[in-house]
């Protein structure tokens, strides 16, 4: 596997400014960049005049990661050449009343389960699939659902759901070589020689009581105890209650469906004051338990070591290309020490990785080896790759 990376920021343009050894042979470009510097239709350009052959995947972000360093405003382009690894892309776009789950089903549809290998006739399998959602108008919960219900069962997904700073307004994922509005995109990689690692861990402390969802319909809330969710919520925030829905990044919910099950934490993309409901990225399921959480920066620089650590398979190679999504609610909490989570995972992950990744409105990933992904919120999500 070979990489190479650039970023534009306004104040330098493109550096390198122009393509490197990767130029004609890269076969995929991951993209990660602001709302705004993605709606200019000369940069995407660029990107397709520098990797003509490349499939791009990528979307809009509440900051951007390139190796130990945390942008915003910027675009971040890595290229990566498998020596042994296939890819195919697929691409859905969400109607006004999509449904997440079909959605997925779409997608994983179309992604064939194997393809062949170039001058040998033999088959090579799926091994894994990296989406990227829409962030604003899918329930996340139910897209992942869709997609695992079609892909075989032996087939990790990772993944994330764009985002747009802490202003909640509109996310762009790239559908061919544009970024649009509505999408969901996913690449299909494909090889018995590729290495998969994953963690995904958050280091939320929840706080008060814990209460029974007593009405939800999906990913929106409407009552807790059979109280007004948002009037509840709003009790604990405080002063905090006039910035929401952007405030309640600091405040998830953790949500337990059952006893003894691993909870899962829940953030908010939108407040209905009529209603006095709120939108999750993900389900919030009647009859589970939620309480709300806090963190400190402490907590969520272990926790994101914790993801590194269990990224890198026990006796496995030594990852040689890193794609961290973490949370835009980790980003407020973390503030000016923003570097210091990414920093802890390079140090994990070794200086041979090559590091990308975005802030996002949500992660997909399982919670452990083994088992089925899910859509997580507030978490550090590291998904390593090694061909061998």
């Amino acid at each position: 596997m070979k990489t190479e990376q650039r970023t534009w920021t306004q104040a330098h343009g493109w550096v390198p400014s122009s393509p490197g050894p990767l130029a004609q042979s890269a076969q995929l470009v991951l993209v990660f960049g602001a709302t705004a510097v993605l709606k200019d239709p000369r940069l995407s350009e660029s990107i397709r005049a520098f990797y003509p052959a490349a499939h791009i995947l990528g979307c809009s972000t509440a900051g951007e990661i390139c190796g130990a360093q945390v942008f915003d405003d910027s675009l971040v382009a890595t290229a990566i050449h498998f020596e042994h690894t296939y890819v195919r892309a697929a691409q859905v776009s969400l109607d006004a009343d999509s449904d997440g789950q079909r959605a997925g089903e779409l997608l994983a549809q179309a992604l064939p389960h194997s393809v062949g290998a170039e001058g040998t006739g033999a088959e090579e399998k799926l091994t894994h699939v990296l989406v990227l959602s829409d962030g604003l108008s899918i329930n996340g919960s139910e897209l992942v659902r869709g997609l695992m219900k079609i892909l075989p069962e032996d087939v990790t997904l990772t993944g994330g759901l764009a985002g747009d700073g802490a202003r909640f307004g509109e996310t762009l994922v790239f559908k061919g070589d544009v970024p649009e509005r509505g999408v969901v995109a996913a690449v299909g990689l494909y090889g018995s020689r590729l290495q998969v690692g994953f963690g995904s861990l958050g280091g939320w402390d929840p706080f008060g009581p814990e209460r029974l969802v007593t009405r939800s319909k999906g990913n929106v809330l409407f009552e807790l105890d059979t109280r007004p969710a948002l009037g509840l919520y709003k009790q604990y925030l405080g002063e905090h209650a006039d910035g929401l829905p952007a405030t309640g990044l600091l405040f998830p919910l953790s949500v337990r469906v059952k006893p003894g099950a691993i909870p899962v934490v829940r953030t908010i993309l939108a407040v209905d004051e009529k209603q006095q409901s709120m939108t999750f990225a993900g389900d919030v399921t009647e009859g589970a338990y939620a309480r709300l959480t806090k963190a400190s920066v402490d907590r969520l620089v272990d926790g994101a070591i914790g993801a590194a650590r269990a990224s890198r398979p026990e006796g496995g190679l030594a990852p040689e290309l890193a794609i961290l999504i973490s949370c835009v609610g980790r980003k407020l909490v973390l503030k000016q020490r923003i570097e210091e989570e990414v920093e802890g995972v390079r140090e994990i992950l070794g200086a041979q990785a090559t590091i990308t990744g975005f802030y996002s409105y949500g992660e997909i990933a399982p919670f452990l080896l083994g088992e089925r992904s899910e859509l997580h919120n507030q978490t550090m999500t590291v998904t390593t790759f090694a061909e061998h």
